[in-house]
């Protein structure tokens, strides 16, 4: 059979497609386009680099926390009549927490770290010590532990207090740096080279993604497999490097604090919690602890351990992070030692107008600060990325944004429509100027502002009450006490279920 010129063309380029495609095929589906049938991760086609069955690493410290719908807040026996938490259903979706509340030696380590990086700068080093005078009190004698509980070995695992909100917030910025720049070490990405790095000079994941950071000299990079380019920095698009650690929100520790996980059959719950195990009491049930507290707490006037030979919680004061029983997430201590930050700002009737699902109050939006080629500017003189709040112009010009609420926390800024007409639609109308965070002329300000934040958990100088999750205080977050602590959390990115 003969064909013609055009005949021959068309055989040869539909042949050379069927094996381009038989090619793809061979790689398997995880390896080609669905939509295109090029190969994935291939220089040949191009080097769109992609990776199927993506599962996160659990970042030191932290527990896996299964999300799922459960029954937020309480106000049986509210002490104070606040009624400030009643009871509504919310989903929380699957994060991570840690196991244990951070301890003077977590802490001491990053006061180390200030002091070797950051030692042009003497004043970070000052905003991050904990205010170990939050130990006195007018009429008792606890100078000791003003002058021995942050540094003393025989503390270092008791539970750091003295810290405000805004402290603990920095440690989690400083313990995601820390735990990322020993990832890419780990993976041969990076050198160590703590001793080398100085001031504005030290590894800053932010900085790192945006090419801020270089890091030590032979330093090992990533193939690339854009034939273009030989080697390339980490995105994070490869998946190595681990989300931001946080403080975690209040529904997320409330949702922890339960672990309704252990009283669940199928989608059947059993048994609500008023603590962070089974029962109405504080005493352990089980045969073999029979009666023994489940918490550091204050059993009643004048009690905080019990009587010698006998100590109901072994506790005068805290006592290490890892005591008592765990909850059925296996986490320690969410009831009684210390309280714990959480990220939300406080109001009253939050759980009146908060979202359904991932429940949080304290949005403000961020933008990074740009050059003129519209890439963030250079570090800062601590190696930080610099941001800034975004405004109702930067919303105005994103045209892709939808047109709603992104400012600050929907109840007081002029966007939030809370009535309309008059001066309080006004631009200088928002939540600083309804809830005073700072002294009016006459020296008042609101207990709740915008800088006030939710702690919750009980402490080893409360009343049971205080150990049930559902339960909430608020403080400055400038403020600090011996009895407010934290851990940090972390979110779950994909499958809510491990492994799959």
């Amino acid at each position: 059979m003969k064909f013609s010129f055009r005949q021959l063309a068309v055989i040869v380029s539909v042949g050379c497609l069927a094996i381009a495609f038989s090619s793809c095929s061979k790689k398997g589906g995880a390896n080609s386009s669905n939509t295109t049938g090029w190969a994935y991760n291939d220089p040949d086609w191009g080097g769109f680099e992609y990776q199927s069955g993506y599962e996160q690493e659990t970042g030191p410290g932290l527990v896996f926390i299964e999300g799922g719908t459960f029954i937020q807040g309480r106000v049986e026996q509210d002490v104070n009549w606040g009624m400030d938490n009643a009871p509504r259903r919310v989903t929380v979706a699957s994060f991570y927490i840690d196991e244990c509340e951070i301890s003077n030696a977590n802490y001491r380590e990053w006061l180390h770290w200030i002091n070797k990086v950051w030692s042009a700068y003497p004043d970070q080093y000052k905003l991050a010590l904990p205010d170990t005078l939050v130990w006195r009190r007018p009429l008792a004698y606890n100078e000791p532990y003003v002058e021995n509980y942050l540094r003393h070995p025989a503390y270092a695992d008791y539970p750091v207090v003295g810290v405000s909100w805004r402290q603990a917030t920095n440690f989690c910025r400083w313990r995601t740096d820390r735990v990322n720049e020993q990832i890419l070490v780990n993976e041969g990405i990076l050198e160590m080279n703590v001793n080398d790095q100085q001031n504005e000079n030290n590894f800053n994941t932010e900085a790192y993604l945006y090419g801020q950071y270089e890091g030590a000299p032979g330093k090992h990079q990533m193939e690339d497999l854009d034939p273009n380019n030989e080697y390339r920095r980490v995105r994070i698009d490869d998946g190595i490097l681990l989300p931001k650690y946080r403080l975690p929100t209040e529904a997320e520790w409330e949702y922890a604090a339960l672990g309704l996980i252990g009283n669940t059959e199928s989608e059947r719950l059993s048994d609500r919690k008023i603590f962070p195990w089974n029962g109405h009491v504080v005493r352990n049930a089980n045969e073999s602890q029979r009666g023994r507290m489940m918490a550091n707490f204050v059993r009643g006037n004048g009690d905080y351990m019990g009587t010698a030979g006998d100590l109901n919680d072994k506790g005068d004061i805290t006592v290490p992070v890892r005591s008592y029983w765990p909850n059925d997430y296996g986490l320690y201590c969410m009831a009684g030692n210390v309280n714990e930050w959480v990220d939300d700002v406080y109001r009253p009737l939050t759980f009146e107008d908060e979202e359904e699902f991932n429940p949080y109050r304290g949005n403000k939006m961020q933008k990074y600060v740009l050059n003129d080629n519209g890439a963030p500017v250079e570090k800062d003189s601590l190696g930080m990325i610099k941001r800034t709040l975004e405004t109702d112009q930067d919303i105005a010009d994103r045209k892709n944004y939808r047109t709603a609420d992104n400012i600050n926390y929907l109840d007081g800024d002029n966007r939030s429509n809370a009535v309309d007409g008059g001066a309080w639609t006004s631009s200088d109308t928002n939540t600083e100027s309804m809830y005073a965070g700072t002294p009016n002329s006459n020296g008042l300000r609101n207990l709740v502002s915008d800088l006030t934040r939710v702690y919750k958990g009980g402490g080893w100088r409360d009343r049971a009450y205080w150990l049930s999750p559902g339960t909430r205080r608020f403080l400055d977050e400038r403020e600090s006490r011996d009895d407010i602590g934290f851990r940090c959390a972390m979110i779950r990115v994909g499958s809510p279920v491990q492994g799959r």
